[in-house]
């Protein structure tokens, strides 16, 4: 008998509170999921998971749940905790999609992810942290700069507001960004063009079709990033001009972008899927900006565009999930 599948997801705040659309997208992902495990022939259900732990695990043994996809991005809305799922699971010993405690919880620290990357030897943009005091002189950076917040997905806290063109402009902003946002990067922008680069596999890489994003229908006074409003406000001029597209790419370009992907890959231990995110100017070096463990699954996002683009439609993608899950033997 194939085992019952458990889709373990955070709880979505409610709607109107501050970031509830990004919020609200996991169950968007849990619902597209349901409906492909129906057209597998699969049995799943849906478990929260929040810091009420006796909660998740009666649940999890109540309906007998032999294996997990695992859709939490956070706990209670605080994505410090991101990989705290997976480590419960991996003490119950479920087999779970995607990539394993560590490697979420080393991905989603945006300043640990950057120590890793330079000590792995990729490219990936100067910076300072700022903890209620930066960790070295703004006027080391290169501007202008992007505040990133330390530990937040999904374009939280990232807007046109964020870029900052002086030292002595950052030096005003980071006591505010930080109250409202916590310990914070201060990012060196790199103009140039962003690309998507979705992995697939273990033992074995797969590349998918890479995508990138056009900002060529931004007005110049914006700069090109896809911050919240990008992702999530659909009357915003951002989320309508920051298209996803799939170029042909120059074959040098497009062995260095799969080539750095993959090794990014191995560097986090990420596991199953995944996705990397670079920007690239010129010809110059290609500059990681992001490293994402168990990217978005919903049916728009950037993953199942890759997956479709390769010719995979989303219930072919949720099975071939299973069938790594089911390698770590079910």
């Amino acid at each position: 008998m194939e085992p019952i599948i458990g889709l373990i997801h955070n709880q979505p705040i409610p709607p109107g509170q501050p970031n509830w659309e990004s919020s609200a997208d996991v169950m968007t992902q849990v619902e597209a999921i349901e409906r492909a495990l129906t057209g597998l022939g699969r049995q799943g259900r849906r478990i929260p998971f929040t810091r009420d732990l006796d909660r998740f695990v009666k649940a999890v043994r109540e309906n007998r749940i032999g294996a997990a996809i695992n859709l939490c991005e956070t706990i209670d809305e605080d994505p410090q905790f991101a990989g705290h799922p997976a480590a419960v699971l991996e003490l119950l010993g479920i087999p779970f999609s995607g990539s394993p405690s560590a490697a979420i919880a080393s991905s989603t620290d945006k300043q640990l992810a950057k120590l890793i990357l330079k000590g792995g030897g990729v490219q990936t943009p100067g910076s300072l942290y700022y903890n209620g005091s930066f960790d070295a002189s703004p006027e080391l950076l290169h501007f202008p700069v992007i505040l990133k917040p330390q530990c937040q997905d999904a374009s939280i806290g990232i807007d046109q507001e964020s870029v900052i063109g002086s030292a002595a402009q950052l030096q005003a902003r980071a006591e505010d960004f930080h109250r409202q946002f916590g310990p914070f990067l201060a990012e060196e922008f790199i103009d140039g063009r962003e690309f998507n680069v979705s992995v697939v596999g273990n033992a074995e890489l797969r590349v998918m079709p890479i995508a990138e994003i056009d900002f060529s229908g931004f007005p110049r006074e914006l700069f090109n990033i896809v911050g919240y409003r990008a992702k999530w406000d659909e009357d915003s001029l951002e989320y309508r001009e920051s298209k996803r597209i799939f170029p042909v790419l120059e074959a040098s370009l497009q062995e260095r972008l799969e080539s750095t992907a993959k090794r990014c890959y191995r560097l986090f231990g990420l596991r199953d899927y995944g996705r990397v995110d670079v920007r690239v100017s010129g010809g110059g070096p290609i500059h990681v900006l992001e490293v994402n463990a168990n990217p978005c699954l919903s049916p728009d996002a950037g993953f199942a565009a890759a997956a479709r683009q390769a010719g995979m439609g989303y219930r072919d993608m949720v099975a071939q999930l299973l069938s790594l899950v089911e390698e770590r033997g079910i």
